[in-house]
């Protein structure tokens, strides 16, 4: 596999990750594609199949798995797999552009560790778990069970930060997306960071 860069966004969910690598596809200047990952869970809310995730089922996202598929894959929560496809990348990286994911700490660091120099990986850090509960509520997408997995989660996902290249912490959105589109602007661009 060859192309274009790697730029990674994970966090726990509620951080502001998604709203930052929004942002970031409207910088046209920057060049970038989102990768769309693989899902094996429902769609939640207004998801569409194809734009924030591809809906398959388990049967067939364990089929993909064996036959090596994925670039990275995980199982998140019980029978809830997500992955990036190779295809995905290669179909970003045949139009020319880098290519921008949206995902999980786990596949973030795969993807970090399988191309070291091609990628830039973000962390997006809360203020607070307290505050990441709030925004977990406020979205009114998941049951109070499902957002206390996310909460139990989170610690753990937290403590990976170190891990990554940066660490935004996104206490004032405005300043988060700034700071975001400083880092990636001076990665694709290949300066000095």
């Amino acid at each position: 596999m060859e192309g274009g860069k790697l730029i990674v966004f994970s966090a726990p969910s509620g951080s502001g990750k998604t709203t930052i690598v929004q942002y970031l596809l409207n910088q046209k200047e920057l060049n970038l594609d989102f990768s769309v990952s693989v899902t094996s869970r429902d769609a939640r809310g207004d998801e569409k199949d194809g734009e924030e995730y591809h809906f398959i089922s388990l049967k067939d996202f364990k089929v993909h798995i064996k036959n090596g598929d994925f670039l990275e894959w995980e199982e998140v929560y019980r029978d809830n797999f997500y992955g990036t496809l190779k295809t995905e990348v290669e179909r970003i990286w045949a139009l020319g552009k880098h290519v921008i994911f949206d995902i999980d700490v786990v596949g973030g660091l795969r993807i970090k560790k399988k191309f070291p120099e091609k990628t830039l990986a973000v962390f997006v850090k809360p203020p607070s778990i307290d505050e990441l509960k709030i925004r977990l509520k406020k979205r009114k997408t998941e049951s109070e069970e499902r957002i206390n997995m996310r909460i139990a989660k989170a610690s753990v996902e937290l403590a990976t930060a170190p891990q990554f290249d940066y660490i935004i912490e996104n206490i004032d959105l405005n300043t988060a997306l700034s700071e975001a589109n400083k880092l990636v602007s001076s990665f694709v661009l290949e300066e000095k960071i």
